[in-house]
């Protein structure tokens, strides 16, 4: 079960910029007492996510667009994280035929990208069977969708980093280099943090071995982003840390290439392609 809090303001925003004025296709050739029943089908294999924002879109059309007097009746035949079979029957939609086609793109347009992102981190999850390396999220997501696209990221096995800017300190290159340095970077977030009673995790990006070495020297962060490193310099990064911070490996790591960065034994490794660079999953709704 979700908890968003902007959930339904996010599907409201979503109906106006479909529907706009009406659904004229739709109020133009079915009557309004017409009803109609519908499944939600898997046209390819994949990790299923999305089905509550689903059934929130027939809902937020049945009862505020059309205020209608039908009742809609949703059945879930699949559950957010189940791994789903081409041709399974997802959720079945009974009620008013206007709100079933009114509501059906957007409803899908949620769940097929939901589920595309589920469906891509269950199988570079997989790829690190056995290792004890996590797979991270980042904030490379779709404007007001980050909270659901961090969700589907959970769903198909993966784990969330910072939601966003607020919530940890992330001092990357380019604070680094407008603060004056390593060093100046990491005293002056202690002073920020202590002046506004703010306990934050900070974590450092380092460019190279030298950058790693000063702030090993220096201290005072809880994990070390080693960016852009190839797989054997960062295991000779990761060693030479020893285990006394967390350590993530961030920066163009591919399917092809993901298994042998986990196998330096880093922490973490975050793929920003999780969630901007997916392929929904193909979901069809059709008359029952």
């Amino acid at each position: 079960m979700m908890n968003i809090s902007n959930l339904d303001e996010l599907i409201r925003m979503a109906l106006l910029e479909d529907v706009g004025d009406g659904d004229h296709s739709t109020l133009a050739c079915i009557p309004p007492t017409a009803t109609a029943s519908a499944k939600m089908v898997a046209k390819q294999d994949g990790i299923l996510c999305g089905m509550e924002v689903g059934e929130r879109v027939f809902r937020f059309v049945n009862d505020s667009f059309y205020h209608c007097q039908i009742p809609i009746n949703i059945t879930h035949k699949k559950h957010d994280g189940d791994m789903v079979k081409k041709g399974d029957v997802l959720m079945v939609v009974d009620g008013a035929s206007g709100v079933i086609l009114t509501a059906e793109r957007t409803a899908l347009n949620f769940m097929q990208r939901l589920s595309g992102i589920a469906t891509q981190t269950h199988e570079m999850v997989k790829m690190l069977h056995g290792l004890h390396t996590q797979l991270l999220d980042t904030r490379k997501t779709t404007p007001n969708m980050r909270l659901l696209e961090k969700y589907a990221v959970k769903c198909g096995g993966g784990t969330n980093h910072r939601i966003g800017l607020y919530d940890m300190v992330m001092l990357k290159d380019n604070h680094i280099d407008f603060a004056g340095g390593i060093e100046a970077a990491i005293d002056r977030t202690h002073e920020y943090l202590h002046a506004n009673g703010k306990n934050l995790k900070i974590e450092i990006e380092v460019r190279n071995l030298d950058e790693l070495e000063r702030v090993l020297q220096h201290g005072g962060v809880d994990r070390i982003m080693l960016d852009n490193f190839d797989v054997d310099t960062l295991r000779e990064a990761v060693d030479h840390i020893a285990g006394r911070y967390e350590t993530e490996a961030s920066g163009g790591i591919t399917e092809k290439t993901l298994r042998a960065y986990a196998e330096t034994n880093v922490d973490y490794i975050s793929v920003g392609a999780l969630t901007h660079h997916i392929k929904s999953m193909d979901i069809s709704l059709i008359k029952n």
